[in-house]
């Protein structure tokens, strides 16, 4: 009975120990996060953006934000610990070791005669003639008289001194941690045992595997449904235009699973009233067009008017019915739309390159949801002037836009190249701003990136790229803020989360509309940067057969290119057939409008005269010609007036496809050329 009571007193400790070996880990975790989410949380300071409560940190916003299911389940399993803790500690205080010498208050190797005194005056207080407490007769015939007589007899104090038990040495035992009421079940220890097996090491991990199995099949590591990669790999075209991007985007999956609810047709009608001018629909047959808009699946138009209700700040009018649905919509947008990026710079082509025309959509589509800008702003406002980036400006409209236009300030860049006299002077005397008006656009331009790229291409080990190669290709791009910032999150007072500010680099030829890469950019985690660029740097200065020397200082100078405000990209992709090849390197911002960057890039290709295929048949010898470095500056461009997107074909571009004269064979091309922003394709 006692080892059973003991094995009891153990399960307390068994189910602590269960508890703790996932909880503190995934505390730990969660603590991490919250500390470097913490520490990103740098944001726009602009009357807009206070106004919006977006980063508010009144204590009801808090305690919303903490309170979560994860957060709230997180904290009951820590009290349950907190619990069984001081449970175990009292518990052992009452599970004492059986010590003679302690329990008559001795000290060990007493002689026979202070026992014997010791005995007599315990003997006096907790007898049960002198003391008539139960509690105290338990303890005199338990606890008084064993200690005494393991004490008195000389064979049972010799195995106590010598096993630490009268009874001296005792055998192994093996017992189960569970509670006392459940193995009282005569004769049954057995089957609990085995139940307890089956059920641990059996049943729990297969319940865990199985509800993991189940989740992972539905979703991707970026929690997007399996279902919606599908939806988006089938409709992306590589005609698609960026005004159709949304066409395709709004397939989700999580989309199609929106609730439709009778109560929503009415201010669903009234919203398409509204934002009917910004739908995709033939205005001379527009009693046709409604009707075909209409006939779509309910969840698909509910979220496309949604989305619109974004796109022209329309949401305050919203119940709160289709309110929440609002904010799920946007929720989820930033993952699908960088899912639905990967869908179109996917290798598609039998060369194995993605498409440049619907990814550049997506990053505009993207741009206009955060910023919260419609489509057709992309057309020029006003005269020559774009007025897509004028709108993400605080206080802005496109009346001001139009005002500023007069004034001929064509470009965005133009207003971001004013000094801030004229600039504060052109505000208030046209735009009619307020000094704390002028003071928030001042406020927001110094928060806005400018990006520079440094690309290079290469043969590792060789000289020239020729035919099959595997070409390497590293580019720094660097990001510089007026405010000094590097990473911060974009004015967007209209989007109501957290959103990071990502850039997309690709390397792709806008004639053939190919992307040959593309990588994703984030300047907000400098610890993982540096740690990507050391590793990358390593492994190239190692492979080149540099000395150790060399390659710390390499790696010394990428730490310090980092910690300045640069981002390195390495990748590699196979060259293609022999020809000259102009290339175009985009650094584009999935948040902000006008702070996307693009530099032309040649790249000469030579016909393969190199033993060995390295990713490619071995061609006929010829003549090995020598590389070129060619330094390329291109003159900032504007956007048609006709709403053609900057990265859509071009009739000169396509003569200039494979030039056959001497080019340079992407060594290092420097561009510093910024364009206004990313204009829109219409088929």
């Amino acid at each position: 009975m006692a080892a059973s009571e003991e094995n009891s007193a153990l399960f307390p400790i068994f189910i602590l120990t269960i508890m703790a070996i996932p909880l503190v880990p995934y505390t730990v975790m969660k603590l991490c996060r919250a500390a470097s989410k913490k520490s990103k949380s740098i944001h726009c300071n602009c009357s807009e953006c206070v106004r919006s409560g977006k980063y508010r940190k009144s204590i009801f916003k808090r305690i919303s934000n903490f309170s979560t299911y994860s957060n709230l389940t997180l904290i009951l399993l820590w009290a349950v610990m907190i619990f069984l803790v001081y449970y175990i500690k009292n518990m052992s205080r009452e599970i004492q070791v059986f010590d003679p010498y302690a329990i008559l208050g001795l000290e060990p190797g007493a002689l026979d005669s202070e026992i014997k005194k010791n005995y007599r005056r315990l003997s006096i207080q907790y007898h049960p003639d002198k003391n008539p407490d139960p509690e105290a007769n338990k303890y005199f015939v338990e606890f008084i008289t064993k200690a005494y007589q393991a004490l008195t007899d000389p064979i049972s104090r010799e195995n106590y001194e010598k096993y630490g038990h009268p009874d001296g040495r005792q055998g192994f035992q093996m017992g189960i941690a569970l509670p006392q009421f459940l193995l009282d079940i005569d004769g049954a220890s057995g089957g609990i045992l085995l139940l307890w097996i089956v059920g641990i090491c059996i049943l729990l991990p297969l319940v865990i595997a199985v509800i993991y199995l189940s989740r992972s099949a539905k979703y991707t590591g970026n929690y997007v449904m399996h279902q919606t990669l599908s939806a988006y790999y089938y409709f992306m075209k590589p005609s698609l235009a960026p005004s159709k991007v949304m066409e395709v985007f709004i397939k989700a999956a999580e989309y199609m699973e929106s609730p439709v609810r009778r109560t929503d047709d009415e201010p669903l009608h009234k919203l398409f009233m509204s934002v009917r001018s910004e739908l995709n629909l033939d205005l001379k047959n527009i009693k046709q067009e409604q009707a075909k808009f209409w006939k779509q699946h309910p969840a698909l138009v509910k979220t496309e008017l949604l989305i619109q209700a974004q796109l022209t700040r329309k949401s305050a009018d919203l119940p709160p019915t289709l309110l929440g649905d609002f904010r799920r919509v946007l929720e989820l947008a930033p993952r699908l739309l960088e899912e639905l990026m990967k869908m179109a710079v996917i290798p598609r082509t039998s060369q194995g390159l993605g498409w440049l025309r619907p990814a550049t959509g997506v990053v505009e589509l993207s741009q206009c949801i955060i910023q919260a800008v419609p489509l057709t702003a992309r057309k020029a406002t006003g005269g020559s002037t774009e007025g897509a980036p004028f709108l993400q400006l605080p206080h802005f409209s496109e009346s001001v836009v139009k005002k500023i236009a007069r004034k001929k300030v064509r470009t965005f860049e133009d207003f971001r190249d004013m000094t801030l006299q004229e600039r504060a002077e052109l505000l208030e005397q046209v735009a009619g701003f307020s000094s704390d008006q002028v003071k928030d656009v001042e406020m927001v331009l110094g928060m806005m990136p400018s990006v520079t790229v440094e690309v290079r291409c290469e043969t590792e080990g060789e000289e020239g790229i020729q035919e099959g190669d595997i070409v390497t290709i590293q580019a720094w791009i660097t990001l510089k803020r007026a405010n000094g910032l590097v990473g911060a999150l974009p004015h967007a007072p209209n989007f109501p989360f957290h959103k990071e500010e990502n850039f997309w680099f690709l390397l792709a030829d806008p004639v053939s509309n190919n992307v040959w890469f593309s990588q994703k950019v984030n300047f907000m985690d400098e610890a993982s940067a540096i740690i990507a660029a050391s590793k990358e740097i390593e492994d190239t200065m190692e492979g080149s057969g540099a000395s150790v020397k060399e390659t710390s200082a390499a790696v010394r100078e990428a730490v310090q290119k980092v910690r300045s405000g640069s981002r390195l990209v390495m990748g590699k992709f196979p060259a293609p057939a022999e020809g000259n090849y102009n290339l175009t390197c985009y650094c584009l911002c999935d948040s902000w409008i006008g702070c996307d960057m693009k530099t032309n890039l040649k790249v000469k290709i030579l016909k393969r005269t190199r033993a060995g295929s390295r990713g490619g048949l071995v061609t006929e010898e010829g003549p090995n010609a020598e590389d070129g470095i060619e330094e390329e500056e291109e003159d900032e461009e504007e956007y048609d007036d006709d709403y053609e997107s900057e990265y859509s074909e071009d009739e000169e571009d396509k003569k200039d496809t494979k030039k056959k004269g001497p080019a340079a064979n992407g060594k290092a091309h420097k561009k510093d050329s910024s364009s206004e922003g990313s204009g829109s394709d219409e088929e």
